[in-house]
């Protein structure tokens, strides 16, 4: 009869495996925004909206600092609200500025909320093996029954100096982004 591995040593196993893999460049099709996004400092909430005339992904950045628009491939700031208006409540939108203002956009972050865990071929999963210190795995597969790290998934991203607000993609599909409390990455297939 073969011997059962218990849970608790599927999870040691798995937390060894996740704790040793080390943070690498996403896959193509994937690559980094053309400009990192500025750190932001006090993050909020991200949301994306789709450019009302490319159809392209926007992102809307919510922080302390007010509202900032951004576009997901060049990571260029397209539009800034150091003073939006509050609306009455929490239902997780903010109001859209810029190419997008008069629209709602749902955000995930700090007050919850969430965003597109898969996309065609696609899944990313948030893991805090030394929670905290929470890690973003981008997979083909799923990274917790096979595969290895590097060909079926990878770990593209180590929350070690802030506090992981967001990790999604978009509804497009087309974009990627990880949000921590104090900064934005973003990663584009478009």
């Amino acid at each position: 009869m073969a011997e059962q591995l218990s849970l608790t040593d599927y999870q040691r196993g798995l937390r060894a495996r996740i704790l040793a893999a080390p943070t690498v460049a996403a896959p193509p099709p994937w690559r980094p925004a053309d400009r990192h996004v500025a750190a932001v400092g006090g993050l909020l909430g991200v949301g994306f909206a789709a450019d009302p005339d490319s159809g392209r992904d926007l992102l809307l950045v919510e922080s302390t600092n007010g509202l900032g628009l951004f576009d997901t491939v060049t990571g260029e700031r397209l539009a800034r609200d150091p003073d939006p208006a509050q609306p009455e409540g929490n239902d997780l939108t903010c109001q859209g500025i810029g190419p997008i203002a008069g629209r709602r956009v749902p955000m995930a972050g700090l007050d919850g909320g969430g965003l597109h865990t898969g996309t065609t071929g696609w899944s990313v999963y948030v893991v805090g093996p030394d929670w905290p210190h929470e890690r973003v795995l981008l997979s083909t597969g799923n990274p917790y029954t096979g595969g290895a790290h590097g060909e079926t998934w990878w770990h593209i991203f180590h929350s070690r100096h802030s506090e992981l607000r967001a990790a999604g993609f978009s509804p497009s599909g087309a974009t990627l982004v990880v949000a921590t409390s104090s900064d934005v990455t973003l990663w584009t297939r478009a």
